[in-house]
Parts: structure tokens; C-alpha cells; sequence
């Protein structure tokens, strides 16, 4: 699978699982990389970031921390995606 085909199958599985989660519900980017690759999702957790980072940038989710919306480039740790 190349870089692009990775990334879009990983932005389709994240705004799948958002739109079946519901308005206001988050996911982890686990969920995303486990929907694309399985028992070997771990080492997609950073192309899943930096897809959710860009689809923050476009207006499309928030990335969130504790509840608290976060600037997806100063994220540290544990986040979590939700629609705007």
C-alpha cells in the first residue's frame, strides 16, 4: 500500500467511525488504525495521527485531550478525535 493509498483509507476510517459514533462522541486513533490494518495496527498510529492532524487542519475534526479541544501540533500523549 503506498503513502497516499495509506492515508486515505485511514481518513475514510476515521470519518467512518466518527459518523457511526455520533455527533459529539470521539475516537481513539487506535480505532482508525485497527479498521485498516487489524492485529497490526500499532505501527500505524503516527500515519494516523498526522492524517487526523490534517483533517484537523481542514476543518473537518478537533483533536482533543481530556476533553479540551487541542492545537493538534502541541499534542502530546493520549488524544482523541471528534467531528467539528
Amino acid at each position: 500500500m503506498t503513502d497516499i493509498d495509506l492515508d486515505t483509507s485511514l481518513e475514510r476510517a476515521i470519518l467512518e467511525l466518527l459518523q457511526q459514533r455520533g455527533p459529539g462522541k470521539t475516537i481513539c486513533p487506535s480505532d482508525a488504525a485497527r479498521k485498516v490494518a487489524g492485529e497490526s495496527w500499532r505501527p500505524l498510529m503516527e500515519p494516523t495521527r498526522r492524517v487526523a492532524r490534517r483533517l484537523a487542519a481542514a476543518g473537518e475534526i478537533v483533536i482533543t485531550q481530556h476533553g479540551m479541544v487541542v492545537d493538534p501540533d502541541q499534542a502530546k500523549g493520549a488524544i482523541r478525535l471528534r467531528r467539528k
